[in-house]
């Protein structure tokens, strides 16, 4: 069958002329898809005297219809029954007075050149031919090929507000906090597994507390027994100087500075009268009735013989070996 091509344009309609043929040739869909239309087949009416038959069934074709087909002249009837193509859609041959659409070797008939999706007419419209051999519109093969949004699992339409984060994507309306379940925007966010949060939430669901307020630790903080701090939580209980990368002690829950806990908080040795604060020499302790001692402060008043561990007798204030004791 004679088929010629169009120019790129607006799809165009050739009537039929003295050459019998009405061709129509539409460049649609992406990349070149092109779509080729005839019909109705435009018929000769001979007026020849000579012989003129179908090339199959041989009847005199003088004063009838008929179709030009690889060179043979072939009957209207001949050409529907041997030479017409099947139409992809509907399965049936495309006769010679219906409109045929080709493109990539398919046929179909006009009105059945529609998108499989939502089945609207193609044959003037832009279309996307699938792998998968469905003709899709425009509209349609965005939806169907496009990424689909985690959230709600439509498609991410093309030029939409949108988030992608790790090769993935979201309507900017879907991508919320999986707590809250705000929309999470130009805020800052972190994932605990596949699940997204706001920086708020987060904290408050899996941050640390602080041992002293708490309150959630975002960032940095401070680990002391097993406990955490904020940085400024973590000062002295008298003076408030913060402690961090400092010497201090701890009592009854509370961080003290050395100076703090030595004026504040340490007991007084019994012997030399300082402060008892286990810091350096010093460290033991010793303590007998509500008094108490440095270890090395806890010597015999006499002989000085240090008493640690050893039997003593208190007289008075001071402490005495049994021997010395016994002398007084």
């Amino acid at each position: 069958m004679n088929i010629c091509g169009l120019g790129q344009g607006t799809p165009s309609l050739i009537r039929p002329t003295n050459d019998s043929y009405l061709l129509l040739v539409d460049p649609l869909g992406n990349a070149g898809d092109v779509a080729s239309a005839r019909g109705p087949r435009s018929y000769l009416t001979s007026t020849m005297t000579e012989r003129f038959d179908c090339f199959y069934c041989r009847d005199n074709l003088h004063g009838k219809k008929y179709v030009q087909k690889d060179e043979k002249h072939v009957c209207t009837k001949c050409f529907d029954k041997i030479c017409a193509n099947t139409c992809a859609e509907c399965r049936r041959p495309i006769g010679a007075d219906a409109k045929e659409l080709h493109h990539k070797n398919r046929h179909w008939h006009e009105d059945c050149f529609r998108c499989a999706k939502c089945y609207k007419p193609l044959a003037s419209e832009p279309f996307n031919a699938r792998d998968d051999g469905k003709i899709m519109c425009g509209k349609c093969g965005s939806r169907e090929d496009g990424n689909r949004c985690q959230g709600c699992y439509k498609v991410v339409m093309p030029g939409s507000q949108n988030v992608e984060y790790k090769k993935k994507v979201w309507h900017e309306e879907c991508f919320k906090c999986f707590e809250c379940k705000l929309p999470i925007r130009a805020q800052s966010f972190l994932t605990k597994g596949d699940d997204i949060y706001c920086a708020p939430c987060h904290d408050k669901k899996f941050a640390k507390k602080c041992f002293h307020c708490k309150q959630p630790i975002s960032s940095g903080g401070i680990s002391y027994q097993d406990n955490p701090w904020h940085s400024e939580c973590f000062v002295c209980r008298t003076c408030r100087k913060p402690l961090a990368g400092e010497r201090f002690t701890a009592h009854e829950n509370n961080i003290f500075c050395v100076n703090c806990y030595k004026t504040d908080v340490a007991k007084k040795c019994h012997g030399c009268k300082n402060p008892i604060t286990g810091f350096g020499h010093g460290t033991n302790v010793v303590n007998y009735e509500g008094y108490a001692w440095h270890e090395y402060c806890f010597n015999c008043k006499k002989c000085c013989l240090t008493l640690a561990n050893k039997r003593f007798v208190l007289n008075g204030d001071h402490i005495y070996c049994p021997d010395c004791a016994k002398k007084l």
